[in-house]
């Protein structure tokens, strides 16, 4: 394994480290105005949601490493205390990387990339139109973690009016992720389409589960079973019992007429086969038979 010392190498490479292990990043699109109301748009991954009472939203336009250069955005968030955030799906990404583009001060993005400028209700900067989430926002601070090339700058946002494409919701009005499309950073010139990787993982805080240490010695210490595999197992709130370990068991009949006489590892290999289908308390059925 190299070990680095964040003193020891470049700015320019511990910031490629980073970028590439912390990852993927949501990606913060702000739309901004300077003081003379000229917009600018423009893309950051150091970006998230930090509160929900009040709702708070950071994100950080960092000085450029090259040449220690600031951003117009933050200028322009310094100067009118108020931005645009809007999300970035996979139908926007290449324009969103477009306008990751240096260009001169005054330029409007929205132009350069073909984007929608639309009117906010309560902030001055523009909405993205193409966006499927709008969120706008008064800036309470900035708070500058540095003056040197790459150094960040936490822009601590407050929501103050959230607009949905109804096209992205559910019936109960919730966000279908899928619907949602969104794309998230990575490093060097990596993206990650959201909706291609979903995958869910029941909220441990949703039970309380009987975790790794009540687990009977073979599961604990089995060669075949994965961490995610006793993770799993650990968030059922109670194991199988007796009487439906075997009804279970007598239930798969001649497709498995083995079972009990089967060795720890052919069970466990039967119940990862479960467990990758999802089927926890069938998988701890097995385990115990």
């Amino acid at each position: 394994m190299v070990s680095i010392d964040p003193k020891s190498v470049a700015t320019s490479k511990l910031h490629s480290y980073l970028l590439s292990a912390v990852a993927p990043r949501p990606i913060a699109f702000a739309s901004t105005v300077d003081a003379d109301g000229n917009p600018n748009l423009s893309p950051f991954s150091f970006f998230n949601v930090f509160s929900a009472k009040p709702p708070i939203l950071i994100f950080s336009p960092a000085r450029r490493v090259k040449d220690n250069m600031e951003k117009h955005t933050l200028l322009n968030v310094e100067a009118t205390k108020e931005v645009v955030i809007n999300v970035v799906n996979f139908d926007l990404v290449h324009q969103m990387s477009l306008s990751s583009t240096e260009y001169a001060d005054g330029v409007n993005e929205f132009d350069k990339v073909g984007l929608t400028m639309l009117k906010s209700d309560i902030v001055k900067p523009f909405r993205v139109a193409e966006s499927p989430i709008q969120i706008e926002c008064k800036v309470n601070e900035v708070i500058r973690l540095g003056d040197e090339g790459g150094a960040g700058n936490l822009v601590i946002c407050e929501v103050v009016k959230l607009h949905i494409d109804d096209a992205v919701l559910n019936e109960d009005d919730t966000i279908n992720q899928e619907k949602l499309d969104l794309v998230a950073r990575a490093g060097g010139s990596f993206y990650s389409r959201a909706k291609n990787g979903f995958f869910e993982i029941p909220k441990p805080v949703a039970t309380k589960g009987v975790g790794v240490d009540n687990f009977p010695d073979h599961v604990k210490n089995s060669m075949v079973l994965t961490g995610n595999d006793l993770g799993m197992l650990g968030n059922v709130e109670t194991l199988p019992t007796t009487e439906s370990v075997e009804t279970f068991v007598a239930s798969l009949g001649s497709n498995n007429p083995s079972i009990k006489t089967a060795t720890h590892n052919e069970k466990h290999e039967l119940a990862q086969y479960y467990l990758s289908l999802g089927n926890v308390e069938d998988a701890w059925r097995i385990l115990l038979s």
